[in-house]
């Protein structure tokens, strides 16, 4: 997987409130989700990401409520990927059932700024920050995860295992 973005930059402890509030819970709505995605720490977040575009977030992102609901907004909103220092369990588990790539990385967390233009080879282990003209290693994908966002998620990935 290999992806050239813009960067739209938060914080530590961005909790899955932050990533959609629980008034907005009562649909599945991808694009309904979408469009409140990160409201409320950025307004008009929405509007201001265009598909393919990363997150990048400090420490412990996504804690808080084990909603499916957080990874589903932020992939509705167009967001290829997250990256950041560390992030809650469930949602780590959470994005990868729903084919959301996250990535763990410290140097990325800490050295991407808002704006900056990425290329993200989860392949490779790298990332690129074309702005900054900068690489950071990252772990691998093992074949299992790969083959999960190939498939758009946890369930495509069986029901196109069960196909063979």
């Amino acid at each position: 997987m290999i992806r050239k973005s813009k960067a739209h930059k938060f914080g530590n402890d961005i909790n899955t409130d932050d990533i959609i509030a629980a008034k907005y819970l009562n649909t599945t709505d991808r694009a309904e989700l979408a469009s409140h995605c990160m409201e409320h720490i950025v307004k008009d977040f929405a509007s201001s990401m265009k598909p393919g575009d990363v997150i990048v977030a400090g420490k412990n992102f996504g804690c808080g409520s084990s909603r499916e609901h957080a990874p589903i907004a932020i992939k509705a909103a167009g967001a290829s990927c997250v990256i950041a220092d560390s992030f809650a369990r469930i949602f780590f588990r959470n994005s990868i059932n729903i084919g959301l790539p996250i990535i763990e990385s410290r140097e990325a967390s800490d050295r991407i700024e808002a704006g900056d233009e990425v290329q993200i080879d989860t392949k490779a282990g790298l990332i690129k920050n074309l702005t900054r003209k900068e690489t950071y290693k990252i772990e691998k994908y093992p074949p299992f995860m790969q083959a999960i966002f190939a498939s758009g998620g946890l369930i495509e990935s069986l029901k196109r295992k069960r196909k063979k």
